[in-house]
């Protein structure tokens, strides 16, 4: 790659703009592999616009997913789509959000270091999101030395960009917007003219697309480029059609074909040795899972399972092994309370149809969670899994579900909770344990250790491990000190 005697750092916006969930996430996560595949060292930063200092207390209903890093970050879950499809490895400092900044501004003004100037907005409130930018930019995150070569930014605000855009200078900075250009059903055409009061809004403040990303139902045809390009003064080449595909490992290709990558680096003034990128891996893994046609049905027993994204990590987990199995992936979505004996008063038919979706499963998934509410229905849920030889996957309080379900039906403790749930409970099997470290795991069987990220307080109580292992509960996974019960041989 060649990028002149002095390597500058060079940043590709994406912006979104009509309506949200768009997919600009998986765009910009898309983008940072097309460029991957030529040859770049790529890291990517997300910004959010809210106040909270970070999304480890945002409400699943609202929010979707908590995704944690290595480093313990709570942020937004589209760094896990930026670290699943880079295979990098962020920090904290990656996902900016309006509260972070405004919590950084006012420490530096509480010590002094703006030595008594009225703090504003602008400059300071810009020039401290500036800086942090070009601060976490140079981070490698791929583990190798040196910074990398190009930031993918992923942007919920526009107001401190503008003037990024001018203090990291043209040839350094592209800007792409994903727009949606809708199809009426009535007239059966696509409408351009979302997208372009969209960029009109954006160029208000400064920030002028190079590039723009139509998504859209169907492929656009040249005369709707045309007349995007004509109104958004955008070049006809750098119209790119983002149309919708049977899974989104197809959406690296569709950049590609479309030459996005070739786009991108004539804005950053970068001349690749790779004439096309290849995604021979990517392209494969897509078809292989449009072929996947015998089914596996997976109950997911949760809280949150009106928002689909609340478990945006399992959900891709169990993708990935269902591809390797070669079955097609089915989630059935089983509210946790409909599970429960009081539903079956207040609503027998919720409760007869709950009960039908989870017997219909050839496995259950209980994922993590907080709260009281629905705990009754997945220990419900975890006793039939064991009594019928279901498989079943606890994670986080779905493990601690397990234990509690274990304990009243086999150790005969009725009563048995966790602390959480019940502060006073006489058989506390699971406790509160809050101190948060990196941790080894080590396993009982041949595999030495574990790599894996934790957020729960809350543990299986030591105390009561010798008592739950004779009635026959396997802890497979311990933490180093031999406190923490991490993994258990489910059934």
């Amino acid at each position: 790659m060649q990028k002149g005697n002095k390597k500058e750092m060079k940043y590709v916006l994406v912006t979104g703009g009509v309506v949200s969930g768009l997919g600009k996430g998986v765009t910009a996560s898309s983008i940072g592999l097309l460029l991957q595949a030529c040859n770049l060292r790529v890291t990517c930063i997300k910004i959010d616009p809210y106040l909270n200092t970070d999304a480890g207390t945002m409400s699943p209903f609202e929010h979707g997913e908590v995704y944690v890093l290595d480093d313990g970050g709570e942020v937004d879950l589209d760094l896990g789509n930026y670290e699943r499809f880079l295979n990098i490895q962020l920090t904290r400092d990656n996902n900016i959000t309006t509260g972070k900044i405004y919590q950084s501004v006012i420490d530096k003004e509480r010590r002094g270091d703006y030595l008594g100037s009225t703090v504003q907005v602008v400059p300071h409130i810009t020039d401290a999101i500036q800086d942090w930018i070009e601060r976490v930019a140079a981070i490698p995150v791929d583990g190798k030395e040196g910074p990398p070569d190009v930031c993918v930014i992923e942007l919920g605000g526009t107001i401190a960009l503008g003037q990024f855009s001018y203090r990291v200078g043209a040839g350094n900075f592209c800007l792409i917007h994903v727009s949606l250009v809708p199809v009426l059903n009535v007239v059966g055409e696509p409408k351009t003219k979302p997208t372009q009061h969209s960029v009109r809004g954006l160029r208000s403040m400064g920030l002028i697309p190079n590039i723009l990303a139509c998504r859209s139902t169907t492929e656009l045809d040249m005369n709707v480029k045309e007349k995007l390009s004509r109104f958004c003064h955008v070049p006809l080449e750098n119209i790119v059609s983002l149309y919708d595909v049977p899974n989104i490992w197809h959406i690296p290709s569709l950049l590609r074909d479309q030459k996005a990558h070739e786009a991108i680096l004539k804005a950053l003034n970068l001349q690749s040795e790779v004439r096309q990128p290849n995604l021979k891996e990517w392209t494969a893994m897509a078809k292989r899972c449009d072929m996947l046609h015998e089914p596996v049905r997976v109950a997911m027993v949760g809280k949150y399972t009106d928002l689909s994204d609340s478990y945006l990590s399992v959900l891709k987990a169990l993708l990935h092994a269902s591809i390797v199995c070669r079955r097609k992936l089915v989630i059935i979505w089983v509210l946790a309370t409909d599970l429960e004996d009081a539903t079956a008063i207040e609503n027998p038919d919720v409760h007869r149809e709950a009960w039908n979706s989870l017997k219909a499963a050839d496995a259950v998934v209980v994922p993590g969670g907080f709260g009281d509410r629905g705990v009754e229905g997945k220990i419900n849920a975890a006793k039939y899994a064991r009594e019928n030889n279901i498989p079943y996957l606890g994670i986080c309080l779905g493990m601690q579900i397990a234990v509690i379900e274990y304990a009243r039906s086999v150790l005969g403790l009725k009563n048995a909770n966790s602390t959480e749930f019940d502060p006073n409970t006489k058989n506390p099997c699971v406790i509160f344990m809050p101190e948060l470290t990196n941790r080894v795991i080590v396993f009982v069987s041949d595999t030495s250790f574990i790599e894996e990220r934790h957020r729960h307080r809350y543990e299986v109580n030591p105390d009561m491990v010798p008592q739950l292992e004779e009635a026959g509960l396997s802890f497979t996974g311990k933490d180093e000190s031999g406190q923490r019960m991490q993994v258990r041989l489910f059934w």
